[in-house]
């Protein structure tokens, strides 16, 4: 088996700025580590147990299989959060047949997030 001691996703934007806009400011997601200069210089966002890399220049937008989850405490707060920051929002908060509340938005580059909230009682319930 192999031991994972870290993990992040690496996104490779089309417009780096952009998408640091977006993810720092926008999303609010609080900076883990930032490294290089210049306008492709990455920076590391921390996502509850994982990592948001971005950095570099893609040269076309991410594939539509590609997903982000999010796990919030309280997703109908989030959702007035981002839209006061005129984050557009996809999808507002509805509650999912099997049981989670979900809110859909997309980065800058159409990267659709999963804002999830898992509501008391239900099998996923984990919070740190």
């Amino acid at each position: 088996m192999v031991h994972v001691l870290s993990s992040r996703t690496l996104l490779r934007p089309t417009d780096p700025e952009r998408s640091r806009a977006f993810y720092g400011q926008a999303l609010g997601l609080a900076v883990h580590r930032e490294f290089g200069t210049g306008p492709e210089r990455g920076t590391v966002y921390f996502l509850g147990g994982g990592f948001l890399e971005v950095s570099g220049r893609g040269t076309a937008p991410p594939s539509p299989d590609l997903r982000i989850w999010l796990q919030v405490a309280d997703v109908a707060a989030v959702h007035d959060e981002l839209r006061a920051r005129g984050v557009p929002i996809l999808r507002p908060p509805v509650q999912e047949p099997w049981g989670l509340l979900e809110m859909w938005i997309a980065d800058p580059d159409g990267l659709r997030i999963a804002v999830i909230e898992v509501p008391e009682g239900h099998p996923l319930r984990s919070r740190p």
